[in-house]
């Protein structure tokens, strides 16, 4: 294969992940993982990375229709949501750095034992019910130790999400069938194929780029560690690969990124801060020469972008951002440009179809 250009690289990294909308499980699917985020601003970064690849999607949707889906809430290389079938790449297993004293982990099998017996329950319920005289000091003294616990459980993989309550998980308990490979063949197939889906999630990939998505894998695979390292460097061996400029970058080997598929569309597209196209920070730099930054944890008076700035994606360049507002059923957005704004009716009528999308989008069905 000729050696691609870096314009290759960045019309083949949008092309692959902005496919033709399809159905909620099927995108779910291709994407292999779906990053999470509770603030709204004008929805969460699930729906808005989704309304671009499900057709006729609405902000909420993906929690709506959750329970039915063959998917989960869990940690990939952050909290999100993905199929299924990837919890047993991942299970068993345990935090390294806030093991489980004796205590903890009898607290765990009470409250275990407490969900089986209710099939589903809501987090107040576990605290009603071990907090209310049943144990004395159960939760050690701490308010907010009963929902720690429930976390920590769900972690390991003792309790799954099966909906939400007004944002709030409800958990049932987990039967891990089959039992889970856990031989060092086993292991190595496991690391192999989480590596395989970072890849196939975010590729194209600079070296130092797919180095720190392996790192992030400790957060969804800690126990993992040691074979996810030994599948890296088999990785770097067998997957489609160039230098360009001083950079190396990797991508699935039977891909073609100078393929003329890759072409851009006319749309603009307004993209979530964790949006699989400007996710890496590192690789947006490449790309289009400037640094966009996620500005909601900044103080406002130190803020470049705004609150929640979307990139604002036109072609095959991400020539802006929007922070976007939704009052009364109208979008209030306010622009700002990397360079100077686009001009022409061509961008003009794309921004509004795309403003009026966004509209839909929020809109209840």
């Amino acid at each position: 294969m000729q050696t691609p250009s870096l314009d290759d690289l960045r019309r083949y990294a949008i092309a692959r992940t902005l496919f033709r909308p399809t159905s909620l499980p099927r995108a779910i699917q291709r994407l292999g993982f779906v990053q999470a985020d509770p603030i709204r601003a004008p929805a969460r970064a699930q729906d808005l990375t989704l309304r671009h690849r499900v057709k006729d999607y609405r902000a909420g949707d993906l929690e709506r229709r959750y329970a039915k889906l063959d998917i989960e809430e869990d940690c990939l290389v952050n909290y999100g949501f993905l199929p299924r079938e990837h919890l047993a790449l991942m299970h068993p297993r345990a935090s390294k750095r806030k093991p489980w004293d004796a205590a903890t982990r009898r607290r765990a099998d009470d409250v275990l034992a407490f969900v089986r017996e209710r099939d589903e329950v809501h987090p107040r319920e576990v605290d009603a019910h071990f907090a209310n005289g049943r144990v004395t000091n159960y939760w050690g003294g701490s308010s907010n130790a009963g929902t720690q616990l429930l976390d920590g459980m769900h972690y390991r993989g003792m309790l799954r999400v099966v909906r939400r309550e007004s944002g709030t998980r409800v958990y049932a308990a987990v039967e891990h069938a089959p039992p889970i490979d856990d031989s060092p063949g086993g292991r190595a197939m496991r690391a192999a194929a989480l590596l395989e889906l970072i890849v196939r999630k975010y590729a194209p990939l600079p070296a130092a780029s797919l180095t720190y998505l392996v790192r992030l894998l400790n957060y969804g695979a800690p126990h993992l560690a040691t074979e996810t390292q030994a599948a890296l460097r088999d990785a770097r061996e067998v997957l489609g690969s160039a230098r360009i400029d001083g950079t190396t970058w990797y991508w699935p080997a039977e891909e073609n990124p100078r393929s003329r598929r890759h072409a851009p569309d006319e749309a603009v597209r307004l993209l979530a801060p964790f949006d699989p196209v400007v996710w890496d920070r590192r690789r947006f730099a490449l790309f289009w020469g400037w640094t966009y930054k996620l500005e909601a944890y900044t103080p406002a008076p130190k803020r470049q972008f705004g609150h929640y700035a979307l990139p604002l994606l036109w072609h095959e360049q991400v020539v802006g951002w929007a922070n976007v507002a939704a009052r009364d059923g109208r979008l209030q957005p306010a622009f700002g440009y990397a360079g100077s704004q686009p001009r022409g009716s061509a961008f003009r009528a794309a921004l509004d179809d795309e403003l009026q999308r966004m509209t839909t989008f929020l809109s209840p069905r």
